[in-house]
């Protein structure tokens, strides 16, 4: 069963989110430009680009979403406009240099939806001098929360469910980042900005940010919220901020600290980030101090390097002294690799694989299908 095409109905029915994407290429987006969209969806970027008067739009989508756009496409009129191309766009070459990029691959709090990565090597390859990315920059926001229903995501695991211990889970939920929707109410203190991105320029380098913020409400704190607000181009912005008028459809995020925390007003919290963008990699240090005495009340160290989910199976491929060899699945993949020499046809490959490893199928239908997920990745 897929959901894909319901989410992207979700991002359609946005309508706070298509206002700001439809304004912002229109600002940007001159006539005869070339624009590339990234992670393209459903294409309603390339069409808003087509609709600004771009001479061409290439549009790279890795996902089954190709087909849907390329029928969209020509269904609006714009198909000898828009270039498709199926592939992850680090992989792929274009044939000319480009005027925009625009993407929408801004996760819940901001870079965590690969827009750093996918700008950084668009810009390097496709982009013109002067040209720019659509987004141009984001903030990433943070602020103290009192939350009692969202701890209980990591208090959970001090229980016994059906009786049993599940206590060691604790010290992974609490190093967790949560994809939630955060009540306005829960917000006990002062949005703080831990970083800004300038996506015209930034690297994939991991990068910090420090900021105070200042507890308006006593209450019992129990972590950090996040969201992003998101410059798209000069004077036009979105954002996913719980406490934003008009905000986007699209979650905000939920770091824990391992303990509540009583906190009265005027009391500071004085946070920490570090932000590893490829590896989607995230530290949040918090010290909770007292507003008149600036007395330490209490402190947190997490990481979602913590909260990792790595067994010890799977430890030992990351020894430096392992020695790896293919399993049978692997010398079955092999085989279609060294076949895909762009002579034997693919029934032929078929034919070859399914005779060659006659263990890994129970017939040639099986083979078939193991041998289409290799040619799909790996061919051209």
């Amino acid at each position: 069963m897929s959901l894909i095409i319901d989410e992207h109905r979700q991002y359609l029915v946005d309508p706070t989110r298509l206002a700001a994407f439809q304004a912002a290429v229109a600002l940007v987006v001159r006539p005869g430009y070339v624009v590339l969209d990234l992670a393209s969806g459903s294409g309603i970027m390339g069409l808003l680009a087509c609709v600004a008067g771009a001479k061409r739009v290439y549009s790279i989508e890795m996902g089954g979403m190709v087909a849907v756009a390329r029928e969209v496409a020509h269904a609006n009129g714009f198909g000898d406009r828009v270039v498709f191309i199926k592939g992850f766009s680090a992989h792929v070459d274009l044939p000319e240099k480009i005027d925009v990029v625009v993407a929408d691959q801004i996760g819940n709090f901001g870079f965590n939806a690969g827009i750093i990565q996918y700008f950084a090597d668009a810009r390097r390859r496709f982009l013109k001098p002067e040209g720019v990315t659509l987004p141009l920059r984001m903030s990433l926001m943070l602020v103290p929360l009192d939350a009692p229903d969202l701890f209980g995501h990591v208090d959970f695991w001090n229980t016994s469910p059906a009786g049993f211990d599940f206590r060691s889970t604790r010290l992974l939920a609490a190093n967790t980042g949560y994809q939630v929707n955060l009540s306005p109410g829960s917000v006990c203190g002062d949005p703080v900005c831990i970083a800004n991105v300038d996506l015209n320029h930034a690297t994939t380098e991991p990068f910090h940010g420090e900021a105070t913020a200042v507890i308006r409400r006593a209450g019992t704190m129990h972590g950090l919220g996040g969201w992003f607000t998101a410059e798209l181009a000069a004077g036009i912005s979105m954002t996913n901020s719980p406490l934003a008028p008009e905000k986007i459809q699209r979650r905000q995020v939920y770091f824990p600290i391992d303990r509540a925390v009583q906190v009265t007003e005027g009391d500071l919290v004085r946070i920490r980030m570090m932000v590893r963008p490829t590896d989607s990699l995230v530290n949040w240090n918090v010290d909770v101090l007292n507003g008149n005495s600036g007395f330490k009340i209490d402190s947190f160290r997490h990481s979602t390097w913590k909260g990792m989910l790595i067994p010890t199976e799977d430890l030992r491929y990351t020894q430096p002294g392992y020695k790896p060899r293919l399993n049978p699945r692997g010398e079955g993949r092999r085989t279609v690799v060294n076949l895909c020499d762009g002579v034997r046809t693919l029934s032929e490959i078929e034919d070859e694989v399914f005779r060659l490893h006659p263990d890994l199928f129970r017939n040639r239908d099986e083979a078939a299908v193991f041998v289409a997920e290799v040619v799909t990745r790996y061919s051209e």
